[in-house]
Protein backbone atom coordinates (compact mmCIF):
# COMPACT_ATOMS: atom_id res chain seq x y z
CA UNK A 1 0.00 0.00 0.00
CA UNK A 2 2.76 2.39 -0.75
CA UNK A 3 2.09 3.41 -4.33
CA UNK A 4 0.01 6.45 -5.25
CA UNK A 5 -3.36 6.57 -6.93
CA UNK A 6 -3.30 7.62 -10.55
CA UNK A 7 -5.81 10.30 -11.45
CA UNK A 8 -6.97 8.70 -14.70
CA UNK A 9 -10.07 6.59 -14.97
CA UNK A 10 -8.09 3.37 -15.33
CA UNK A 11 -6.49 3.76 -11.92
CA UNK A 12 -5.38 0.67 -10.11
CA UNK A 13 -6.86 -0.08 -6.68
CA UNK A 14 -6.31 2.95 -4.53
CA UNK A 15 -3.22 2.88 -2.42
CA UNK A 16 -1.79 4.95 0.37
CA UNK A 17 -0.17 8.05 -1.17
CA UNK A 18 2.85 9.83 0.22
CA UNK A 19 2.08 11.76 3.37
CA UNK A 20 -0.72 9.45 4.37
CA UNK A 21 1.17 6.41 5.51
CA UNK A 22 -0.07 6.86 9.05
CA UNK A 23 -3.70 7.06 8.02
CA UNK A 24 -4.06 3.40 7.24
CA UNK A 25 -2.51 0.20 8.60
CA UNK A 26 0.13 -1.40 6.43
CA UNK A 27 1.81 -4.75 6.10
CA UNK A 28 0.22 -8.06 6.99
CA UNK A 29 -2.03 -7.34 9.96
CA UNK A 30 -3.34 -10.87 10.25
CA UNK A 31 -0.02 -12.26 11.39
CA UNK A 32 -0.51 -15.18 9.02
CA UNK A 33 2.82 -15.96 7.34
CA UNK A 34 0.97 -16.79 4.15
CA UNK A 35 -0.37 -13.27 4.03
CA UNK A 36 -4.00 -14.44 3.86
CA UNK A 37 -6.57 -12.41 5.76
CA UNK A 38 -8.75 -14.34 8.18
CA UNK A 39 -11.81 -13.54 10.21
CA UNK A 40 -14.60 -11.10 9.54
CA UNK A 41 -14.53 -7.34 10.01
CA UNK A 42 -16.17 -6.06 13.17
CA UNK A 43 -18.29 -2.91 13.21
CA UNK A 44 -16.25 0.14 14.26
CA UNK A 45 -16.48 1.03 17.94
CA UNK A 46 -18.06 4.46 18.22
CA UNK A 47 -18.53 4.69 21.98
CA UNK A 48 -14.97 4.05 23.17
CA UNK A 49 -13.20 7.23 22.16
CA UNK A 50 -10.51 9.43 23.74
CA UNK A 51 -11.81 12.49 25.58
CA UNK A 52 -10.26 14.75 22.96
CA UNK A 53 -12.34 13.10 20.22
CA UNK A 54 -15.54 13.64 22.21
CA UNK A 55 -14.61 17.28 22.78
CA UNK A 56 -14.10 17.85 19.06
CA UNK A 57 -17.24 15.87 18.21
CA UNK A 58 -19.28 18.03 20.60
CA UNK A 59 -17.88 21.15 18.97
CA UNK A 60 -18.81 19.64 15.58
CA UNK A 61 -22.40 19.21 16.76
CA UNK A 62 -22.61 22.88 17.74
CA UNK A 63 -20.87 23.99 14.55
CA UNK A 64 -23.31 22.06 12.36
CA UNK A 65 -26.20 23.42 14.37
CA UNK A 66 -25.32 26.74 12.74
CA UNK A 67 -26.43 25.40 9.34
CA UNK A 68 -30.08 24.81 10.23
CA UNK A 69 -30.27 27.23 13.13
CA UNK A 70 -31.70 30.11 11.09
CA UNK A 71 -34.23 27.98 9.20
CA UNK A 72 -37.17 28.46 11.60
CA UNK A 73 -36.59 32.22 11.89
CA UNK A 74 -36.31 33.01 8.15
CA UNK A 75 -39.98 34.04 7.73
CA UNK A 76 -39.86 35.99 11.01
CA UNK A 77 -36.70 37.81 9.91
CA UNK A 78 -38.28 38.68 6.57
CA UNK A 79 -41.38 40.04 8.33
CA UNK A 80 -39.77 41.89 11.24
CA UNK A 81 -36.83 43.33 9.32
CA UNK A 82 -38.91 44.08 6.21
CA UNK A 83 -36.81 41.97 3.85
CA UNK A 84 -37.67 39.79 0.86
CA UNK A 85 -37.18 36.00 0.97
CA UNK A 86 -34.18 36.24 -1.40
CA UNK A 87 -32.57 38.84 0.89
CA UNK A 88 -33.11 36.66 3.94
CA UNK A 89 -31.69 33.57 2.25
CA UNK A 90 -28.44 35.52 1.91
CA UNK A 91 -27.88 34.38 5.52
CA UNK A 92 -27.10 30.98 4.00
CA UNK A 93 -25.28 32.34 0.99
CA UNK A 94 -22.84 34.61 2.83
CA UNK A 95 -22.17 31.94 5.46
CA UNK A 96 -21.56 29.05 3.05
CA UNK A 97 -19.78 30.89 0.23
CA UNK A 98 -17.31 32.43 2.69
CA UNK A 99 -16.94 29.02 4.34
CA UNK A 100 -16.13 27.57 0.91
CA UNK A 101 -13.49 30.15 0.05
CA UNK A 102 -11.98 30.06 3.54
CA UNK A 103 -11.58 26.28 3.18
CA UNK A 104 -8.66 27.04 0.87
CA UNK A 105 -6.62 28.57 3.71
CA UNK A 106 -7.31 25.96 6.39
CA UNK A 107 -4.34 23.75 5.51
CA UNK A 108 -2.08 26.77 5.19
CA UNK A 109 -3.07 27.92 8.69
CA UNK A 110 -3.09 24.56 10.48
CA UNK A 111 0.30 23.55 9.04
CA UNK A 112 1.80 26.66 10.64
CA UNK A 113 0.07 26.87 14.02
CA UNK A 114 -1.02 23.25 14.56
CA UNK A 115 -4.42 21.56 14.61
CA UNK A 116 -5.43 22.54 18.16
CA UNK A 117 -4.74 26.24 17.68
CA UNK A 118 -6.63 26.15 14.39
CA UNK A 119 -9.63 24.55 16.10
CA UNK A 120 -9.50 27.13 18.90
CA UNK A 121 -9.18 30.03 16.43
CA UNK A 122 -12.17 28.77 14.44
CA UNK A 123 -14.33 28.33 17.54
CA UNK A 124 -13.38 31.76 18.90
CA UNK A 125 -14.31 33.44 15.61
CA UNK A 126 -17.70 31.70 15.60
CA UNK A 127 -18.40 32.80 19.21
CA UNK A 128 -17.65 36.44 18.40
CA UNK A 129 -19.59 36.66 15.14
CA UNK A 130 -22.58 34.65 16.39
CA UNK A 131 -22.91 36.98 19.38
CA UNK A 132 -22.56 40.08 17.19
CA UNK A 133 -25.25 38.73 14.83
CA UNK A 134 -27.62 38.65 17.78
CA UNK A 135 -27.09 42.37 18.31
CA UNK A 136 -27.76 43.32 14.67
CA UNK A 137 -30.54 45.60 13.55
CA UNK A 138 -30.78 44.85 9.83
CA UNK A 139 -30.65 41.83 7.52
CA UNK A 140 -27.56 43.31 5.86
CA UNK A 141 -25.69 43.38 9.16
CA UNK A 142 -26.61 39.76 9.91
CA UNK A 143 -25.54 38.69 6.41
CA UNK A 144 -22.15 40.35 6.90
CA UNK A 145 -21.65 38.81 10.32
CA UNK A 146 -22.67 35.37 9.04
CA UNK A 147 -19.85 35.77 6.54
CA UNK A 148 -17.39 36.27 9.39
CA UNK A 149 -18.95 33.27 11.11
CA UNK A 150 -18.19 31.30 7.93
CA UNK A 151 -14.44 31.95 8.27
CA UNK A 152 -14.43 30.38 11.71
CA UNK A 153 -16.62 27.57 10.46
CA UNK A 154 -14.15 26.70 7.68
CA UNK A 155 -11.14 26.66 10.03
CA UNK A 156 -13.01 24.40 12.39
CA UNK A 157 -14.73 22.00 9.96
CA UNK A 158 -11.71 21.08 7.83
CA UNK A 159 -9.44 20.66 10.86
CA UNK A 160 -11.97 18.78 13.01
CA UNK A 161 -12.47 16.10 10.34
CA UNK A 162 -8.71 15.54 10.15
CA UNK A 163 -8.42 15.42 13.98
CA UNK A 164 -11.25 12.90 14.34
CA UNK A 165 -9.93 10.70 11.53
CA UNK A 166 -6.48 10.77 13.12
CA UNK A 167 -7.56 10.16 16.72
CA UNK A 168 -10.78 8.14 16.79
CA UNK A 169 -10.87 4.44 17.58
CA UNK A 170 -12.70 2.13 15.22
CA UNK A 171 -10.52 2.85 12.20
CA UNK A 172 -11.07 5.15 9.25
CA UNK A 173 -14.67 4.14 8.51
CA UNK A 174 -15.55 4.42 12.20
CA UNK A 175 -14.09 7.94 12.30
CA UNK A 176 -16.15 8.99 9.28
CA UNK A 177 -19.32 7.60 10.88
CA UNK A 178 -18.52 9.45 14.11
CA UNK A 179 -18.01 12.69 12.19
CA UNK A 180 -21.25 12.21 10.25
CA UNK A 181 -23.03 11.40 13.52
CA UNK A 182 -21.94 14.78 14.87
CA UNK A 183 -23.08 16.39 11.62
CA UNK A 184 -26.46 14.68 11.77
CA UNK A 185 -27.06 15.49 15.44
CA UNK A 186 -26.05 19.11 14.84
CA UNK A 187 -28.33 19.44 11.82
CA UNK A 188 -31.17 17.86 13.83
CA UNK A 189 -30.71 20.08 16.89
CA UNK A 190 -30.12 23.30 14.94
CA UNK A 191 -33.73 23.81 13.83
CA UNK A 192 -35.04 22.75 17.25
CA UNK A 193 -32.85 25.26 19.09
CA UNK A 194 -33.59 27.86 16.42
CA UNK A 195 -37.33 27.27 16.74
CA UNK A 196 -37.44 27.36 20.54
CA UNK A 197 -35.16 30.36 21.00
CA UNK A 198 -36.56 32.02 17.89
CA UNK A 199 -40.02 31.79 19.42
CA UNK A 200 -38.76 34.18 22.10
CA UNK A 201 -36.88 36.47 19.73
CA UNK A 202 -35.14 36.06 16.38
CA UNK A 203 -31.97 37.12 18.23
CA UNK A 204 -32.16 34.11 20.55
CA UNK A 205 -30.64 31.48 18.22
CA UNK A 206 -27.54 33.61 17.60
CA UNK A 207 -26.87 34.19 21.28
CA UNK A 208 -27.61 30.51 21.97
CA UNK A 209 -24.97 29.31 19.51
CA UNK A 210 -22.45 31.80 20.90
CA UNK A 211 -22.89 30.33 24.40
CA UNK A 212 -22.73 26.71 23.21
CA UNK A 213 -19.67 27.39 21.08
CA UNK A 214 -17.99 29.02 24.07
CA UNK A 215 -18.55 25.78 26.01
CA UNK A 216 -17.07 23.81 23.08
CA UNK A 217 -14.11 26.18 23.00
CA UNK A 218 -13.39 25.60 26.70
CA UNK A 219 -13.73 21.82 26.27
CA UNK A 220 -11.29 21.89 23.34
CA UNK A 221 -8.77 23.94 25.30
CA UNK A 222 -8.92 21.52 28.23
CA UNK A 223 -9.27 18.10 26.57
CA UNK A 224 -7.42 18.33 23.25
CA UNK A 225 -3.67 17.89 23.62
CA UNK A 226 -1.40 20.54 22.08
CA UNK A 227 -0.43 19.65 18.54
CA UNK A 228 2.80 21.05 17.11
CA UNK A 229 2.74 22.22 13.50
CA UNK A 230 3.62 19.43 11.04
CA UNK A 231 7.09 19.32 9.52
CA UNK A 232 5.77 20.12 6.05
CA UNK A 233 4.11 23.49 5.49
CA UNK A 234 1.05 23.42 3.23
CA UNK A 235 0.92 25.91 0.38
CA UNK A 236 -2.19 28.05 0.11
CA UNK A 237 -2.65 26.78 -3.46
CA UNK A 238 -2.55 23.04 -2.63
CA UNK A 239 -6.34 22.57 -2.23
CA UNK A 240 -6.87 24.06 -5.70
CA UNK A 241 -4.07 21.98 -7.22
CA UNK A 242 -5.56 18.86 -5.61
CA UNK A 243 -8.64 19.30 -7.80
CA UNK A 244 -6.52 18.32 -10.80
CA UNK A 245 -7.02 14.74 -9.61
CA UNK A 246 -10.02 13.45 -11.46
CA UNK A 247 -11.46 11.34 -8.65
CA UNK A 248 -11.50 14.21 -6.16
CA UNK A 249 -12.86 16.69 -8.71
CA UNK A 250 -15.60 14.30 -9.82
CA UNK A 251 -16.87 13.69 -6.31
CA UNK A 252 -16.56 17.37 -5.39
CA UNK A 253 -18.62 18.48 -8.41
CA UNK A 254 -21.18 15.79 -7.66
CA UNK A 255 -21.38 17.12 -4.11
CA UNK A 256 -21.83 20.67 -5.46
CA UNK A 257 -24.89 19.52 -7.41
CA UNK A 258 -26.23 17.55 -4.48
CA UNK A 259 -25.71 20.49 -2.12
CA UNK A 260 -27.60 22.71 -4.54
CA UNK A 261 -30.65 20.53 -3.96
CA UNK A 262 -29.95 20.18 -0.22
CA UNK A 263 -29.72 23.90 0.47
CA UNK A 264 -32.56 24.85 -1.84
CA UNK A 265 -34.74 22.73 0.44
CA UNK A 266 -33.14 24.00 3.63
CA UNK A 267 -33.07 27.66 2.62
CA UNK A 268 -36.31 28.15 0.71
CA UNK A 269 -38.77 25.41 1.73
CA UNK A 270 -39.75 27.25 4.97
CA UNK A 271 -41.51 30.02 3.01
CA UNK A 272 -44.26 28.03 1.24
CA UNK A 273 -44.97 26.06 4.45
CA UNK A 274 -46.38 29.19 6.10
CA UNK A 275 -45.76 27.84 9.60
CA UNK A 276 -44.85 29.57 12.84
CA UNK A 277 -41.33 29.60 14.24
CA UNK A 278 -41.90 26.68 16.64
CA UNK A 279 -43.66 24.57 14.00
CA UNK A 280 -40.85 25.13 11.49
CA UNK A 281 -38.38 24.10 14.15
CA UNK A 282 -40.21 20.81 14.69
CA UNK A 283 -40.47 20.06 10.96
CA UNK A 284 -36.77 20.57 10.35
CA UNK A 285 -35.85 18.73 13.53
CA UNK A 286 -37.74 15.68 12.22
CA UNK A 287 -35.86 16.12 8.95
CA UNK A 288 -32.55 16.37 10.83
CA UNK A 289 -33.28 13.24 12.89
CA UNK A 290 -33.67 11.29 9.65
CA UNK A 291 -30.38 12.79 8.41
CA UNK A 292 -28.63 11.53 11.54
CA UNK A 293 -30.24 8.09 11.63
CA UNK A 294 -29.64 7.29 7.98
CA UNK A 295 -26.09 8.72 8.05
CA UNK A 296 -25.09 6.55 11.00
CA UNK A 297 -27.12 3.34 10.63
CA UNK A 298 -28.48 3.01 7.10
CA UNK A 299 -25.60 4.36 4.99
CA UNK A 300 -22.98 1.78 6.12
CA UNK A 301 -25.45 -1.07 5.57
CA UNK A 302 -26.49 0.16 2.14
CA UNK A 303 -22.86 0.60 1.16
CA UNK A 304 -21.99 -2.90 2.39
CA UNK A 305 -24.87 -4.46 0.46
CA UNK A 306 -24.93 -2.47 -2.79
CA UNK A 307 -21.54 -0.75 -2.90
CA UNK A 308 -20.61 2.93 -3.11
CA UNK A 309 -21.48 3.47 -6.76
CA UNK A 310 -24.92 1.87 -6.91
CA UNK A 311 -25.95 3.38 -3.58
CA UNK A 312 -24.99 6.90 -4.67
CA UNK A 313 -26.66 6.60 -8.08
CA UNK A 314 -29.94 5.39 -6.57
CA UNK A 315 -29.82 7.81 -3.67
CA UNK A 316 -29.24 10.87 -5.86
CA UNK A 317 -32.00 9.79 -8.26
CA UNK A 318 -34.48 9.41 -5.40
CA UNK A 319 -33.38 12.75 -3.96
CA UNK A 320 -34.06 14.46 -7.32
CA UNK A 321 -37.56 12.91 -7.36
CA UNK A 322 -38.07 14.09 -3.78
CA UNK A 323 -37.17 17.68 -4.69
CA UNK A 324 -39.48 17.50 -7.71
CA UNK A 325 -42.33 16.47 -5.40
CA UNK A 326 -41.55 19.44 -3.13
CA UNK A 327 -41.76 21.73 -6.16
CA UNK A 328 -45.11 20.26 -7.23
CA UNK A 329 -46.55 20.37 -3.70
CA UNK A 330 -45.77 23.95 -2.64
CA UNK A 331 -49.54 24.61 -2.47
CA UNK A 332 -50.28 21.41 -0.55
CA UNK A 333 -48.93 21.85 2.96
CA UNK A 334 -49.18 18.24 4.20
CA UNK A 335 -47.41 16.78 1.14
CA UNK A 336 -44.82 19.56 1.20
CA UNK A 337 -43.94 19.01 4.87
CA UNK A 338 -43.80 15.23 4.45
CA UNK A 339 -41.54 15.48 1.39
CA UNK A 340 -39.15 17.87 3.16
CA UNK A 341 -38.89 15.56 6.17
CA UNK A 342 -38.33 12.49 3.96
CA UNK A 343 -35.49 14.33 2.20
CA UNK A 344 -33.47 13.72 5.36
CA UNK A 345 -33.20 10.05 4.36
CA UNK A 346 -31.36 10.81 1.14
CA UNK A 347 -29.23 13.58 2.62
CA UNK A 348 -28.06 11.34 5.48
CA UNK A 349 -27.07 8.48 3.18
CA UNK A 350 -25.29 10.79 0.74
CA UNK A 351 -23.32 12.64 3.43
CA UNK A 352 -21.70 9.53 4.88
CA UNK A 353 -20.94 7.64 1.69
CA UNK A 354 -19.64 10.63 -0.27
CA UNK A 355 -17.38 11.81 2.57
CA UNK A 356 -15.84 8.36 2.92
CA UNK A 357 -15.41 8.04 -0.85
CA UNK A 358 -13.68 11.44 -1.05
CA UNK A 359 -11.28 10.63 1.76
CA UNK A 360 -10.44 7.33 0.07
CA UNK A 361 -10.14 8.42 -3.56
CA UNK A 362 -8.14 11.60 -2.95
CA UNK A 363 -4.40 11.00 -3.59
CA UNK A 364 -3.40 13.84 -1.23
CA UNK A 365 -3.23 14.38 2.52
CA UNK A 366 -6.67 14.15 4.06
CA UNK A 367 -6.76 17.72 5.42
CA UNK A 368 -6.05 18.99 1.89
CA UNK A 369 -8.68 16.65 0.43
CA UNK A 370 -11.18 17.89 3.02
CA UNK A 371 -10.43 21.53 2.15
CA UNK A 372 -10.69 20.94 -1.61
CA UNK A 373 -13.93 19.02 -1.29
CA UNK A 374 -15.40 21.53 1.14
CA UNK A 375 -14.52 24.44 -1.13
CA UNK A 376 -16.42 23.04 -4.10
CA UNK A 377 -19.45 21.61 -2.32
CA UNK A 378 -20.10 24.65 -0.12
CA UNK A 379 -20.09 26.88 -3.20
CA UNK A 380 -23.14 24.93 -4.39
CA UNK A 381 -24.75 25.09 -0.96
CA UNK A 382 -24.15 28.82 -0.68
CA UNK A 383 -25.45 29.87 -4.10
CA UNK A 384 -28.54 27.64 -4.12
CA UNK A 385 -30.76 29.48 -1.56
CA UNK A 386 -30.08 32.87 -3.14
CA UNK A 387 -30.85 31.69 -6.67
CA UNK A 388 -33.92 29.86 -5.38
CA UNK A 389 -35.22 33.18 -4.07
CA UNK A 390 -34.42 34.99 -7.30
CA UNK A 391 -36.06 32.29 -9.44
CA UNK A 392 -39.16 32.35 -7.25
CA UNK A 393 -39.41 36.14 -7.60
CA UNK A 394 -38.73 36.10 -11.35
CA UNK A 395 -40.96 33.15 -12.26
CA UNK A 396 -42.74 31.29 -9.45
CA UNK A 397 -41.86 29.24 -6.40
CA UNK A 398 -42.18 25.92 -8.26
CA UNK A 399 -39.34 26.78 -10.64
CA UNK A 400 -36.78 27.09 -7.83
CA UNK A 401 -37.31 23.45 -6.86
CA UNK A 402 -37.54 22.20 -10.45
CA UNK A 403 -34.13 23.73 -11.16
CA UNK A 404 -32.71 22.14 -8.00
CA UNK A 405 -33.99 18.71 -9.09
CA UNK A 406 -32.35 19.13 -12.52
CA UNK A 407 -29.03 20.13 -10.92
CA UNK A 408 -29.06 16.96 -8.79
CA UNK A 409 -29.66 14.89 -11.95
CA UNK A 410 -26.67 16.63 -13.54
CA UNK A 411 -24.71 15.47 -10.49
CA UNK A 412 -25.58 11.86 -11.32
CA UNK A 413 -24.11 12.35 -14.79
CA UNK A 414 -20.92 13.83 -13.36
CA UNK A 415 -20.62 10.93 -10.92
CA UNK A 416 -21.09 8.40 -13.73
CA UNK A 417 -18.21 10.00 -15.66
CA UNK A 418 -15.84 8.82 -12.92
CA UNK A 419 -17.36 5.37 -12.46
CA UNK A 420 -14.06 3.47 -12.67
CA UNK A 421 -12.49 5.68 -10.01
CA UNK A 422 -15.54 5.17 -7.83
CA UNK A 423 -15.21 1.40 -8.15
CA UNK A 424 -11.53 1.68 -7.21
CA UNK A 425 -12.47 3.69 -4.12
CA UNK A 426 -15.01 1.04 -3.24
CA UNK A 427 -12.41 -1.73 -3.49
CA UNK A 428 -9.93 0.21 -1.35
CA UNK A 429 -12.58 0.95 1.29
CA UNK A 430 -13.26 -2.77 1.61
CA UNK A 431 -9.55 -3.56 1.95
CA UNK A 432 -9.08 -0.86 4.59
CA UNK A 433 -12.11 -2.03 6.59
CA UNK A 434 -10.79 -5.60 6.67
CA UNK A 435 -7.33 -4.52 7.77
CA UNK A 436 -8.60 -2.17 10.47
CA UNK A 437 -10.97 -4.80 11.85
CA UNK A 438 -8.20 -7.41 11.97
CA UNK A 439 -5.83 -5.03 13.76
CA UNK A 440 -8.54 -4.30 16.36
CA UNK A 441 -9.08 -8.04 16.86
CA UNK A 442 -5.35 -8.61 17.35
CA UNK A 443 -5.18 -5.65 19.73
CA UNK A 444 -8.05 -7.07 21.80
CA UNK A 445 -6.50 -10.52 21.85
CA UNK A 446 -3.15 -9.21 23.07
Amino acid sequence: MSSTLRSDASAAPIANPPGRAGDRPTGNPSGDPSGHRTGHPKPPSLLHQPKAVWAVAFACVISFMGIGLVDPILPALASQLKATPSQVTMLFTSYLVVTAVAMLITGFVSSRIGAKRTLVAGLAIIVVFAALAGTSGTVGQIVGLRAGWGIGNALFIATSLAVIVGSASGGFSGAIILYETALGVGIALGPLVGGELGGISWRGPFFGVAVLMLIALVATLILVAPTPPPARKVSITEPIRALRHRGLLTLALTALCYNWGFFTLLGYAPFPMKLGTHQLGYVFTAWGVLVAVFAVFAAPRLQARFGIARTLYANLALFAVNILIVGLATDHKAILITAVIVAGVFIGVNNTITTQAVMTVAPVDRPIASASYGFVRFIGGGLAPYFAGRLAERFNIHVAFYVAAVVVVIGIGILASGHKLLMAAEKQTLIDSEEEALIEELGSAS
